[in-house]
Formats: structure tokens, C-alpha cells, sequence
């Protein structure tokens, strides 16, 4: 994706409004949760979760092995067959 700058102005309910071309190119629609982080040299950065999340998940899970949720997960349907089996 080409780095690309646009004018936006903060509105009187400290709102923005982030162009048409701008949420096309990314996908976004209304209702799509953002990540905003405020960056040391005063600057903004907004993410959608979804990519954060996708960025994290490949990270954190290929270095730490088995999804420990699902080990969890697994663990709890074990106990859960047990008691309804006593």
C-alpha cells in the first residue's frame, strides 16, 4: 500500500472523518473497531484490531508452541465429560 497523506480536520465533538478512498482502500466499514495509539512524537496511529490481532496471533503463536486457550479449552471438556460420566 503507497503512503498516502490526507487533510482531515478534528470536529467540534472531537470527531474525525476519514475520507471515502481512504476506508475503501483499507476495508473499513461502519462499526469497525480501531486501535488508536499515541506515539512519542505527538503523532496518531490507527489500526483496525483485526490486524492486530492478526499481527500478534502469527508472533506470540508461533513462538510460545500450542494455543495455551486451547489446551484450556480442551482441559475444561475433559472435567465437564467426567462429571457427567460420575
Amino acid at each position: 500500500m503507497a503512503h498516502a497523506e490526507r487533510h482531515v480536520t478534528v470536529g467540534d465533538r472531537g470527531r474525525l472523518v476519514l475520507p471515502a478512498a481512504v476506508r475503501s482502500q483499507l476495508g473499513l466499514e461502519p462499526g469497525t473497531r480501531m486501535l488508536l495509539t499515541t506515539e512519542p512524537d505527538g503523532s496518531l496511529r490507527l489500526r483496525p484490531y483485526r490486524a492486530v490481532a492478526d499481527r500478534h496471533r502469527g508472533i506470540l503463536g508461533a513462538a510460545n508452541g500450542p494455543s495455551l486457550v486451547d489446551e484450556l479449552i480442551a482441559e475444561r471438556r475433559r472435567e465437564a465429560a467426567r462429571e457427567d460420566a460420575e
